[in-house]
């Protein structure tokens, strides 16, 4: 389903293609001011609330994030009561010393499996809204330069209108490059091996 500010556009393409040439040229057309005025009018209240909408998508990140931290946490937990409940048997002390070892291991990389996967999945959702929006912008960009070609000087008011909006979607990409590039070079940082899980972490407990 298309955005509003998506038909929008659309609206003013078939617009612009409705309209008369004027007499004795082939690139120059005659419209009408107040329709015009109208549809830009709606395109720049539009505009914002696209923008949060795409805000919207990029701070589910955190949410992902915090869930994933939560499970991870509580896997940790778990892990560390069984060990602790091992380690209490003392008829099978050295066994529960090394199984306990084992679990936390295990739940660490798993732990951290599901970080991985998670940070991953969020920065992959925080990129793709960031390309949708700025491919947008792109789209609208073009869309009100060639319009701004079109209208010539005649229509001074209409230009003027046009031009603010061009400012307003240019300072928009301009803010969104940095997180572009910083949300491509997060997703591929990634790849690297969790670091293994310190193999020690009840002998101490034992010696004790």
């Amino acid at each position: 389903m298309s955005s509003r500010i998506e038909q929008i556009i659309e609206e003013i393409e078939e617009y612009v293609d409705s309209c008369k040439y004027q007499p004795l040229s082939t690139t120059k057309i005659v419209v009408n001011k107040e329709e015009i005025e109208e549809l830009l009018r709606e395109l720049r209240l539009k505009t914002p609330d696209e923008i949060k909408r795409y805000q919207k998508i990029i701070s589910n990140k955190d949410a992902i994030l915090e869930d994933a931290q939560v499970k991870a946490d509580n896997l940790i937990a778990d892990a560390q009561a069984k060990a602790q409940e091992l380690v209490t048997q003392h008829e099978i002390m050295q066994k529960a010393y090394a199984q306990a070892n084992e679990t936390i291991n295990a739940a660490n990389k798993q732990a951290q499996e599901i970080l991985d996967s998670a940070t991953q999945d969020a920065n992959s959702i925080r990129l793709s809204a960031i390309t949708y929006t700025d491919d947008m912008m792109a789209n609208i960009g073009a869309i009100l330069s060639q319009t701004l070609d079109d209208a010539g000087g005649k229509y001074k008011a209409f230009i003027e209108a046009l031009q603010t909006c061009l400012e307003v979607v240019n300072h928009n990409r301009q803010e969104l490059a940095p997180q572009t590039a910083q949300a491509a070079a997060m997703s591929n940082s990634y790849h690297e091996e969790p670091e293994e899980a310190d193999d020690t972490m009840l002998d101490d407990l034992g010696e004790n």
